[in-house]
This record gives C-alpha cells, sequence and structure tokens, in this order.
C-alpha cells in the first residue's frame, strides 16, 4: 500500500520511537514534534507526486477477479456490475497512476478502448506483461475500459470512477446514516429526511421516494437491484415500490449526490412519475441483463425541473426517455393522454448503451407535451446500434400511429460522440416538433453507420456545426438526413467565427519521425493538442514524435497504427470547437504489385449458397454463381434466370477479389460497414472484420449494421483485395470506405478496383 496521508506520518513516527534513544524518543513524543514531522512526510509524499487514494473495500458477494487494480501501487477491490460489467471506485485529490491486470492472458491482444476519447488516454504495455495495462489519469473522471468494438450486451467491461472526496455525513434529528457493509432492505425516506450512504455501504434493493418532498441521498454508496422481473418479458415498466433502483412517485425537491445504481434484472433503472424539483450529481447507473432491452437509465413520466450533472450511465435501452406516461403496452393504456414534461437539464454526462437511443422523446400513440430538454457538454461513449421500427440515433423521437402534442425548445449542445449509430430519428404525425437545435456536435473517429431522418409534422431544426472528424456538415447528403412526409427541411447554421482545423507535416511519417501539427489560425484563440498516445501539447503549431507504430488503442497488427489526433479550440468568451483526424504512423510498408497481364475495371464475385452464422472456409466450397461486378456489389439475380435455380439474396456468401489501387504511398486506413458479416484481407493481411452479427429488437428481422476499421502502410498503385462478406438475415451489399494521405474518409469508388482480364 501506498497512502500517504495520514497513514505514513504516524506509522513513520512509531518506527522512529523504538530505533532512538529514549531522550530522543521523549523529545518526539512532544505535541509540536509530531505536528511537525506529520507536515514535513505530508509535503514529501506530494513532492514525490504521491496521492493520497481513498477506496473503500468490495464485500465478498460483490468482489470480482477477473480484473486486478492497482492505483498508486494500492491494490484496490473491483466489484461486479450487471450482466459481464465490472466497476471499480475510488477517490483522489491528485494526478494517479494505474494498473489493470486481466485474467485472460491474450484479453487485451486485440487493443484498448479507452473512453471519454476526449480525454486523450493511452493504455501501455509492460515490457513482459501482456495481459496488463498501465496509464496516468490526471484527475477525477469515469471512464469505460473495453477491447475496441467491444460494448455490445456481452461485451466484458470495466467502468473506472475516480472521483474527488465526499464530504463529510451530515449530522441532525432527520439523518440516517448507512455503514459500510451489506444491507439487504430497501431505502424509504419520508419527507425532510436524510439518508447519508458511507463508502463501501452496498444497499440490495430500492430507493423508493413515494410522496415525498425534502429529501436528500448523499455520501458514495452503492444500491444493486436484482428484482424479479422476468428477463424475457416486458415488466420493468410497473411503476410501484421495490421496482426499480430509484422510484419517485409525486416527488418533489431531492437531492442525490453520489450514489452508484447497479441493475441486474429488466426493469427501468430511475423511473420518476409526476415529480419535480430532483437535483442529481455524480450518479453512476449501470445496467445489464440476458434479455438486453427494457432496462433504460433516467424516465421522466409527466413532471421534470430536473437537473443531472456529472453522471454516468450505462443501460441497455434508452439512457434517457421523457414520456407523458406509461401503464402498459395495451391500446387503452397508449393512447391515454400523458402530463406534460418540462425543463430538463443533463450535462457533462457521460453515456452508454448496447441498444435503443442516448435519448427517447416521443412513442407511437402517445399524446403529451415537452417543453425545454438540454442535452450539453457530455459525451456519447457507446450509441445503441439497429432499431425497433426506427433506427436508433443520439436522438430518437418515434411520434407515430396518431402520436401527438407539442415539443419543442429541445436542444444537443457540446457533445463529443466516440462509438455511434446516427443522428437523429425524427417523426411526428400531429402538431408537432418544432424548436430543436443541434449545436456543436463532434463526431470524432467514426462515420455514421444508419442514415438520419426526419419526417411529418416537423420543423424548425437548426444544424449549427455538426462536424465529422474535421469536415463540418453543410447540407443533407453530408448528414445523410432523410426529409419526408411533409416535414420542413433543416436548416444549417453559418460556419463558427472560432472553428478548429489543421493540417499535418509529413502526411507519410514512421514512428518516432517527427511530425509537424498546424491549426487554422484563429485570433485570441488558445489550442490544446491531444496527440492520441497520452501526451499533450499547447500552441497554434507544435511537433511531435509518435512512439511507436501499435495506435491509440494497441490494435496495430500489421506494422501501422492509427493515432487519433484531437484538437480543442477555445477562447476567452467561453466557445469552443474540436477537430479530429486519424494519422497512420507505419513501419512495415506493402509493396505494389506489377500484374502479368493486362486488367479491366471491377472485381471477380463468386456467390455461394447457404446459411451462417459467421463466415466460413471458403476453400473447400463450390461456388453456385461467379462473374464481375464494378465494386462490391455481385449481380446476383432474384429469380433463377441463371445458376442453379432460384438463390435468395439473404442466404448467400460473397467473395470479391481484384486489385485495389492506391493513389499514393502512405498509412491507410480501410472502414467496413456490414450487417451479417464482413472480413476484408489486402496483401493477405487481414485488416478488419466486422460482427458477429446483432440481431435487430422488437421482432425486427435482420441485423444491424456493425463497424470495424484497420490500418497498415501501403505504396502507391496495386495491391490485392480480397473481401467476404455474408447475407443471411440482411440485404444489401457491404460497405467499404478508405481514408489515407491527401483522402479524406470516403466509399472506395469503382474506379479504384480491377481484376486480371480473362479470369474468373
Amino acid at each position: 500500500m501506498h497512502v500517504c496521508w495520514p497513514i505514513a506520518p504516524v506509522r513513520s513516527f512509531k518506527v522512529l520511537h523504538w530505533m532512538v534513544p529514549d531522550f530522543v524518543a521523549r523529545i518526539t513524543s512532544l505535541p509540536c514534534f509530531r505536528a511537525l514531522l506529520m507536515l514535513v512526510l505530508a509535503l514529501s509524499c506530494f513532492a514525490r507526486g504521491v496521492a493520497q487514494v481513498q477506496a473503500a473495500p468490495v464485500p465478498d458477494e460483490m468482489r470480482n477477479s477477473f480484473f486486478a487494480i492497482t492505483v498508486d501501487s494500492q491494490r484496490v477491490d473491483v466489484a461486479h456490475a450487471a450482466s459481464h460489467y465490472e466497476f471499480v471506485s475510488f477517490d483522489t485529490a491528485a494526478p494517479v497512476d494505474i494498473s489493470i491486470t486481466a485474467a485472460d492472458p491474450h484479453f487485451w491482444d486485440s487493443g484498448v478502448d479507452m473512453e471519454p476519447w476526449r480525454l486523450g488516454l493511452r493504455a501501455t504495455h509492460p515490457a513482459g506483461e501482456p495481459q496488463t495495462i498501465r496509464f496516468r489519469l490526471s484527475g477525477p473522471a469515469k471512464l469505460a475500459i473495453s477491447r475496441p468494438g467491444d460494448f455490445l450486451n456481452q461485451a466484458r467491461m470495466l467502468f473506472l470512477f475516480a472521483g474527488s472526496p465526499p464530504q463529510p455525513a451530515p449530522s441532525g434529528p432527520n439523518v440516517t446514516i448507512v455503514p459500510a457493509g451489506v444491507h439487504k432492505e430497501s431505502l424509504n425516506p419520508k419527507s425532510g429526511d436524510t439518508i447519508y450512504l458511507e463508502p463501501g455501504a452496498f444497499v440490495f434493493g430500492s430507493l423508493n421516494l413515494w410522496q415525498v418532498q425534502n429529501v436528500k441521498v448523499l455520501g458514495r454508496g452503492t444500491i444493486v437491484y436484482d428484482g424479479p422481473q422476468d428477463p424475457n418479458g416486458d415488466t420493468g415498466w410497473l411503476h410501484q415500490p421495490d421496482w426499480h433502483c430509484i422510484v419517485a412517485d409525486q416527488a418533489h425537491n431531492v437531492e442525490i449526490d453520489g450514489l452508484t445504481c447497479i441493475i441486474r434484472s429488466r426493469t427501468w433503472s430511475i423511473q420518476m412519475k409526476n415529480s419535480t424539483g430532483f437535483r442529481f450529481d455524480d450518479l453512476r447507473v449501470i445496467g445489464g441483463d440476458a434479455g438486453n432491452a427494457n432496462q433504460d437509465g433516467m424516465d421522466w413520466l409527466g413532471g421534470g425541473d430536473t437537473v443531472v450533472n456529472h453522471s454516468f450511465f450505462r443501460a441497455s435501452d434508452d439512457d434517457l426517455a421523457a414520456l407523458g406516461n406509461w401503464d402498459g403496452y395495451t391500446g387503452a393504456a397508449m393512447v391515454t393522454p400523458g402530463a406534460d414534461v418540462n425543463n430538463i437539464l443533463v450535462e457533462n454526462t457521460e453515456f452508454s448503451t448496447s441498444i435503443s437511443n442516448v435519448v427517447r422523446l416521443g412513442w407511437p400513440q402517445k399524446t403529451y407535451n415537452l417543453r425545454n430538454f438540454t442535452l450539453r457538454d457530455s459525451d456519447i461513449l457507446h450509441g445503441g446500434i439497429g432499431s425497433c421500427g426506427q433506427t436508433f440515433g443520439l436522438l430518437g423521437f418515434w411520434g407515430a400511429n396518431g402520436a401527438s402534442g407539442d415539443h419543442s425548445g429541445v436542444t444537443f449542445e457540446n457533445l463529443v460522440l466516440d462509438n455511434w449509430y446516427s443522428l437523429l430519428q425524427m417523426e411526428q404525425e400531429r402538431p408537432s416538433l418544432h424548436g430543436f437545435v443541434f449545436r456543436n456536435i463532434w463526431a470524432l473517429d467514426q462515420p455514421p453507420l444508419a442514415v438520419s431522418t426526419i419526417t411529418g409534422d416537423v420543423s424548425d431544426v437548426t444544424f449549427d456545426n455538426v462536424k465529422y472528424g474535421q469536415t463540418r456538415v453543410t447540407s443533407n447528403a453530408q448528414m445523410p438526413v432523410v426529409v419526408s412526409g411533409g416535414a420542413a427541411q433543416p436548416a444549417y447554421a453559418p460556419a463558427p467565427a472560432l472553428a478548429a482545423n489543421f493540417s499535418v507535416d509529413p502526411l507519410v511519417f514512421a514512428a518516432r519521425q517527427r511530425v509537424t501539427l498546424t491549426a487554422k489560425e484563429v485570433p485570441g484563440a488558445q489550442y490544446t493538442w491531444l496527440f492520441g498516445d497520452g501526451t499533450t501539447a499547447d500552441g497554434r503549431r507544435v511537433q511531435h514524435r509518435f512512439p511507436d507504430a501499435l495506435g491509440t488503442e494497441l490494435d496495430g497488427r500489421n506494422g501501422a497504427g492509427r493515432f487519433r489526433i484531437l484538437l480543442h479550440v477555445t477562447d476567452k468568451a467561453g466557445h469552443q470547437d474540436w477537430a479530429a483526424q486519424g494519422i497512420v504512423a507505419v513501419e512495415h510498408w506493402h509493396e505494389a504489385v506489377k500484374p502479368a497481364g493486362s486488367s479491366e475495371p471491377g472485381l471477380n464475385w463468386k456467390i455461394y449458397s447457404g446459411t451462417w452464422t459467421e463466415l466460413p472456409d471458403f476453400s473447400g466450397l463450390q461456388p453456385a454463381l461467379a462473374g464481375q461486378a464494378p465494386n462490391l456489389t455481385a449481380g446476383a439475380p432474384e429469380t433463377g434466370s441463371q445458376g442453379p435455380g432460384p438463390l435468395r439474396l439473404t442466404q448467400r456468401a460473397t467473395v470479391w477479389d481484384g486489385w485495389i489501387n492506391i493513389p499514393a504511398d502512405g498509412g491507410y486506413t480501410f472502414h467496413l460497414i456490414d450487417p451479417d458479416g464482413e472480413r476484408l484481407v489486402i496483401d493477405g493481411m487481414e485488416v478488419a472484420r466486422t460482427g458477429p452479427p446483432f440481431g435487430l429488437v422488437c421482432g425486427a428481422p435482420g441485423n444491424a449494421l456493425r463497424y470495424d476499421r484497420g490500418s497498415l502502410g501501403l505504396r502507391a498503385g496495386l495491391h490485392a483485395i480480397h473481401v467476404e462478406a455474408l447475407n443471411t438475415a440482411t440485404e444489401g451489399a457491404p460497405r467499404l470506405l478508405w481514408e489515407g494521405p491527401s483522402t479524406p474518409i470516403a466509399d472506395v469508388p469503382a474506379g479504384a478496383y480491377s481484376h486480371l482480364e480473362g479470369m474468373k
């Protein structure tokens, strides 16, 4: 244990006392000497950069042994949350060095993803310890740590909460102290009560706020809810005590600070009905269940007047949802008008979900009004993938099948998007949606996987500085968004005066080679760079050497690694902008080939008939059809006009072979998007592989779009390309994008493909 204050001074005095002569011991026993000694030792600790770390023990029934974690060489307990999720919580007032060792020696082989990305964190592997990662944390933060792209309901994830030391316990006649340890009972405060959960207090039950007011729940404890819900049924919405981690009914003026909610049942996590005046600060919500649905993070059923600040949500459904009411799925329950929801502010918070939306507003047949909903200054770590009648997105407003109500004053502002699916899905049949603003939306490192939509009685939607990487979106096609059903076209605000943009020189470089990064000049601006290797710098023009060719996520496996460079530009008036670009450090080059013969445009393809759940080994299979196509299409007949009888589009595998023409030497990143499973091989090296397939929910057919990417160093010219894709549940062709020196991220054009003339 390496804790400096207050333990170290006391221990040092005891050691000194028995080692020195008696007269020295007498001097050291004086109160003034003790105080001086403790001060000197404390200053010594801080001079060495050793932080005070406070971590409460985890009881045996909550402890997890898959991850072993030390903070400044001090071992801290890891708790099991839900599903395959674990969490660790500690408090520190200074930077700390963190070490995480996985029980599986190959757990980190595919890389490490540390979010939020805007913190610029990057792990390292100590020499000879491949199952251990280390990194330095500069201060309080809430992190999600996993393998790259592995964040769905079956993923093993670690959530790390590093907080500031909590306030001391209050006192008074209406104060209840819940001590550290296990407590198998629910909390049922009365009006005017204060409950303080000590660090290390684990309450198995619920926090029931039933028709109370002026209640405070403080401290640094944990509520674990594991109720009787059917994992395959939808009863988690029931509004009753002991059915959620937190449930409120006509409750008013409630403050909840520092609480962790663990939800293991298929139930909504925090449900508030006709309740107002709630203030949440430093809330941590982790939910996971086998059904992977109907487990919202926080729901308003009427009411509002709520502030959520500095919090964290991991849910198996919508992270936030605001509806007028919810009394079941019957037709009568759906069409019953609900209460208004007003004045909700969520800020400085991080969101993660495996399915559904980050924010859900509206539902088919529902009638209610919503005004003044703001989500700002927050991070989207993992947006839900797929669809349930409506495609999931940052915002899902599903006002179909007769839904009505006046909904306005909805603002999404200063949001950083890491892994995400689509930006927005907005639909309303009857009046109306208006006054929706999306301002400063920064997607750092991934293209949108699904198209956004605006349909129905929708107007006054504004996109103000929505950016993908370094590109500001200025049109529906760039978004992309489809506007239909009488909806008004969205407005695109002019470019802001303060804009982040930068160049890289040279565009082609190796690890440890000096690279110059230059930001676009903005008068009076401050520039902060995060290089994606765990280091930062300030200034408009900076020089940097990337330490290796492993990339930000340590997943460079083909002699080239992609670093996620972030530029944050601010000014004294409080304006800000982000820009992001992935650049590739190359240590191993793949040389271009010279075909022995003339080539012609397009790729060869072969179609194999069959149904698989993952890509098969094609070496022993016979194709049902073969031909050529201009790109990653195959021209498979929908009828039996060619080949051996009918061939259904959704029961096949396709293989494409040929060459891809690389325009210039450099590090290239290839992005794959496909629902059923796709694999990309270049020059015999696997570059990326999507999947496994992830089914849509609510009975919808097909699979969600999956994403993967990979990088390698390519010389200009032709390189062998091999692509495999499944169509076993979903129709449509796979999508392949590329980016490289002077090549912004875009779909690979048909003109880049060729194959040897006469080859089948």
